[in-house]
């Protein structure tokens, strides 16, 4: 299996973004991936890109093993005249780490350590070494589509010299106007086998953020969190006369640099960002070292919420702004925005496919968490369906649909005033392009959702008037928008009860034919597999026929989100050695379940420890197939399955996704009211997942009733 290079044809690639692409790819199809950098500047902790890398992917590795050596050092080592030496020094701590690995995953050199016209050279002669096919970035920012392109030929010449195994090349930072052209003109010159791909330059990637800057000029943070250093600087202000004069000069995003003793201006920036009249403000540098006077500091350390972070330098206002002026933008680990933007861009303008045939990668056997979350991504985004969000008032759901839309996975709509939430985006710095909004209380289809509904629920005794104040409310909106088809899924309960999000789709909604009741699963990405774990949130003592029906639906679930299924039916003892009202439930739920489904690999009564441990299961149940490999677990009921889960999500670190609801004719998923950001983000996935497996499951039931349509009337006919 052949590990692959990253290496930049020059200074200011952009390759970071291509590194964070691929090992989004490789990690999400092998369980054992490496990352290794020949050479950092200065030390391996202080590396940006090693660091964002291993927080991520949570690399097993120290981190001493992921760099070959310093560039202080490599400098050394070439200018006396040991350039083979240093080859062999980085080569002996490459091959430490590739031992251990499956494939590895290397970024070559920053330009900043040897001569700059020996570097790619360095970097082709590394690739050999180590036995990696490489991946040429060729810088596109600031260039024309010509000079790009002479640029991709000039490195492919010095490959060619250099005999190395070119994967493919990415022309980075191209501008949005020229990718077609560039595109075009690469095909109509380079051959057909010949992987090429362009990505348009990204303003959310191109700027730094205030966070970088501080990072870079080695600043202190006096006031701010880690929201407000992931803010996005787009211009700098150097704030040095009276505050009716300096407010003039205010710009959407601007860094302002004034000296630490002007209180004036630092509290005329705050006033400035929370003012509706003026534009936002990014951050503050103060300069020289001076800090603000007491009690301004104390009324900055009172500020219930502060998204406009302060930091000082010892520099003075001249040698900042210089200094400011010379930091490049970078990816820094805990930046879900830039993060996300760079995956979005990879995403859209690489061949995914194509790549993975060319790396010609083996498959893991297991479902691996990373895997699994690949696999949700580009599932989702190859059929992209609309999900509602209706708490679009609540910030980790106005940033969990940035990221969505960042990343292309699924079309949202939020419910809620427009104003109010196109206000608090602002306020966060967040953008929502293409997300619609819609406030259910002034909707021209709040009238006609009332009376589906009234037609719906009028057996209850409602009146019309009752069904319209109802779909005054977000759950029943979002909920009759589902219905309607003008959503194909919801996701709420950040902020609302489990039977506030749930009970609308309990009326409207309904289950799907076949199946007995809803029921839920939790997703457990436990560290080299993912286990589906029902029901653990809906059903507090289901009999035998709903233990049935749970672990049919369940199997089905994991079977959707590709998992193998293989069912264990959990009980305090294994198999025939035990007794009493509790077995004989799980045991009769088996036998209707095998009944039901003789093709699926399910086994019960089973204790936990025989349906997960090999070794157990040779001595309890030898000869089940499903003992010691089950996938499926159903717990006997809501008190065992809920308390599990939560014992195996804190102490074995799992990450628990769910609840996901099934067995409703169209998807509706419940968010805990302690969800995060990443939480809503998984959860929005798999609902849209579950309307393409819903419409395909329509449309075969469809076409399925035209064939017997027309086989009934064939046989009319022809009697």
């Amino acid at each position: 299996m052949q590990s692959i290079y990253i290496a930049g044809a020059g200074a200011g690639s952009g390759k970071s973004v291509v590194v964070l692409g691929f090992m989004e790819l490789l990690s999400s199809i092998n369980r054992r991936v490496g990352f290794f950098r020949p050479i950092v500047s200065g030390s391996v902790q202080d590396d940006d890109l090693t660091n964002l890398i291993r927080a991520r992917y949570d690399l097993p590795f120290p981190v001493e093993q992921l760099y070959g050596c310093t560039a202080e050092m490599a400098s050394e080592l070439v200018a006396g005249g040991h350039y083979d030496e240093l080859l062999k020094l980085i080569l002996n701590k490459y091959m430490l780490l590739d031992e251990k690995c499956d494939i590895v995953l290397c970024a070559g050199t920053d330009y900043d350590g040897l001569v700059p016209s020996l570097e790619f050279d360095f970097n082709a002669d590394l690739a050999n070494n180590f036995g990696c096919a490489i991946v040429v970035v060729v810088k596109g920012f600031g260039r024309n589509p010509e000079s790009a392109l002479h640029a991709v030929h000039i490195a492919h010449e010095s490959m060619l010299d250099r005999r190395v195994d070119l994967l493919a090349t990415v022309i980075n930072g191209v501008n949005p106007e020229f990718v077609d052209l560039v595109q075009r003109r690469a095909r109509a010159v380079f051959p057909d086998t010949e992987m090429l791909y362009v990505l348009p330059e990204n303003e959310a990637l191109a700027r730094p953020t205030i966070g970088e800057i501080g990072q870079a000029l080695s600043a202190e943070g006096l006031c701010g969190d880690a929201d407000a250093l992931n803010q996005v600087v787009g211009s700098y202000l150097i704030a040095a006369m009276e505050v009716p004069d300096f407010l003039n000069y205010v710009e959407d995003g601007c860094l302002i640099i004034t000296p630490g003793d002007r209180s004036d201006i630092i509290l005329a920036s705050l006033a400035a960002d929370v003012s509706a009249s003026f534009p936002r403000v990014a951050g503050l540098l103060l300069t020289g070292g001076l800090r603000p006077a007491d009690n301004v500091q104390r009324l900055l350390d009172g500020l219930r919420r502060n998204k406009v972070a302060i930091l000082s330098t010892q520099a003075d206002t001249f040698r900042t702004a210089l200094a400011v002026n010379r930091v490049e933008s970078t990816i820094l680990p805990g930046d879900d925005r830039k993060i996300a933007a760079a995956l979005g861009v990879f995403e859209r303008h690489v061949e995914i496919k194509d790549l993975q045939q060319r790396v010609a990668l083996h498959q893991s056997v297991r479902m691996t968490p990373l895997m699994f979350e690949y696999q949700l991504i580009h599932r989702a985004k190859a059929q992209r369906k609309r999900i509602v969000l209706p708490e679009g008032h609540d910030e980790r759901i106005l940033r969990a649909a940035e990221i969505l839309t960042l990343r292309g996975v699924a079309d949202l709509t939020l419910l809620g005033d427009p104003d109010k939430i196109q206000r608090r985006a602002g306020e966060l710095g967040l953008k929502l392009d293409g997300v619609d909004i819609i406030d259910p209380q002034t909707s021209p289809t709040r009238k006609r959702y009332a009376d589906i509904y009234f037609e719906l629920r009028k057996h209850k005794g409602i009146s019309e008037q009752m069904a319209f104040d109802a779909l005054e409310d977000v759950s029943y909106f979002g909920t009759l928008m589902v219905h309607n088809g003008d959503a194909d899924g919801m996701v709420s309960g950040a902020v609302h009860t489990t039977q506030h999000t749930i009970r609308p789709a309990f009326e409207t909604i309904k289950t799907r034919p076949g199946t007995r009741l809803v029921s839920s699963v939790f997703f457990m990405c436990l560290a080299d597999r993912v286990l589906v774990y029902g029901d653990c949130a809906v059903n507090p003592n289901p009999s035998s026929e709903e233990l049935a029906d749970i672990a049919i639906t369940s199997a089905g679930t994991a079977a959707a989100f590709g998992i193998e299924p293989r069912v264990a039916m959990l009980s305090y003892s294994t198999g025939q050695s035990g007794k009493g009202e509790d077995v004989e439930r799980v045991r009769e739920a088996v036998r209707i379940a095998r009944a039901r489904r003789p093709d699926l690999k399910l086994e019960g009564p089973i204790q936990y420890d025989a349906a997960v441990d090999a070794s157990v299961a040779r001595s309890k149940m030898p000869d089940s197939e499903v003992a010691g490999h089950a996938t499926v677990f159903i717990f006997p009921d809501l008190n065992t399955g809920n308390n599990t889960y939560k014992a195996v999500q804190r102490s074995a670190g799992a990450v628990a996704i769910g609840p996901v609801l099934q067995g409703l004719n169209k998807p509706v998923n419940d968010l805990s009211r302690g969800c995060t950001v990443t939480d809503i983000v998984n959860t929005v996935t798999i609902t849209a997942i579950q309307a393409q497996v819903s419409e395909q499951a329509s449309e075969q039931a469809s076409e399925q009733a035209s064939e017997q349509a027309g086989e009934q009337a064939t046989a009319q006919a022809s009697t």
